[in-house]
């Protein structure tokens, strides 16, 4: 897509926004959780640019009144990533070349619960939804993947528990959503790692908001972390679609492989997009390669560019 200079100024956003995406007139784009906040508001410039984009989400009748709002070529088909079933029929009804895929829903700090397949909600949505989508959809994909991760994936025990990936015993709300945003990045750098060694051109990279005010945090299991969320939603956070400009940059300007975009502000809170950087953790090639498999092993979901569109 579009090439530009990735040093993005920290004074703020209008440095680099949403108005210089270029056109996309003939491109096709899935943002996954497109219904609500930065991913709404992604799909909405996306289509505004040109791009036919395709709104995947669990709630047909919101994701319906979302892409209703939106001025360019839209559509809405049904992905629950909370169960693999639906994420192989999405995958089984796709045609033809797919340019970029963001993978941007997600669910954060729930309740201890499982998916329909009996993962640990926020490791299954968040990551294991994404991966078996991505691999499903590879043989069509043209141009990118762009996963959101979070600035939480430097907190919670800071590595995967590959023995006990469900969190047995030891869930906490926090520990899991930052095993599941810790596991993104492990993803987008294995997935690269992939693709380059297959000579494939497609990209991976990952994106995070910042601190966006959103109706994420609404659903959080701690009600003092509501409340928490809530004051720090009106202090500290922008809002969604500062929250989405990371992802937009990520999805659209020329940068390398595995590359990691978020706010350039203060402690990455808010801001113009730029490139950052991640823990050491979420660097490990060993750990992003041992997450691959065990990925591939709980989904079925294998990683092929057969019959791949180009």
């Amino acid at each position: 897509m579009d090439k530009t200079d990735s040093t993005i100024s920290s004074k703020g956003r209008a440095k680099w926004d949403a108005g210089r995406i270029p056109d996309l007139s003939g491109r096709t784009a899935v943002v996954t959780g497109a219904n609500s906040g930065i991913g709404r508001v992604a799909a909405a410039e996306l289509a505004r640019a040109g791009a036919h984009v395709v709104f995947a989400v669990r709630d047909l009748e919101r994701g319906r009144a979302a892409a209703a709002g939106v001025r360019g070529s839209t559509e809405v088909r049904k992905l629950d990533l909370a169960e693999l079933a639906s994420v192989r029929e999405f995958a089984a009804g796709w045609e033809g070349p797919l340019d970029l895929l963001v993978n941007n829903a997600g669910v954060m700090l729930l309740p201890e619960r499982r998916t329909r397949d009996g993962f640990e909600m926020q490791f299954g949505t968040n990551h294991l939804g994404h991966f078996a989508l991505t691999n499903l959809l590879l043989p069509h994909i043209t141009d990118r993947v762009v996963t959101v991760s979070s600035g939480a994936h430097r907190m919670g025990d800071g590595y995967v528990h590959f023995e006990n990936l469900n969190l047995d015993g030891i869930y906490a709300p926090q520990r899991a959503y930052s095993q599941s945003k810790l596991a993104n990045l492990l993803f987008t750098l294995e997935l690269q790692r992939r693709l380059t060694e297959s000579g494939s051109p497609v990209r991976s990279l990952a994106a995070h908001p910042g601190w966006a005010a959103t109706n994420l945090q609404s659903h959080t299991a701690n009600p003092v972390s509501r409340v928490l969320m809530a004051v720090g939603n009106k202090v500290v956070a922008q809002d969604d679609r500062g929250g989405a400009l990371p992802t937009l940059f990520a999805a659209t300007q020329d940068l390398p492989g595995a590359s990691y975009v978020g706010p350039s502000g203060w402690g990455e809170m808010r801001g113009a997009p730029t490139l950052v950087g991640r823990s050491a953790a979420a660097s490990d090639v060993e750990a992003a390669k041992r997450l691959w498999t065990a990925s591939e092993e709980l989904t079925g979901a294998v990683y092929s560019l057969a019959g791949a569109v180009r």
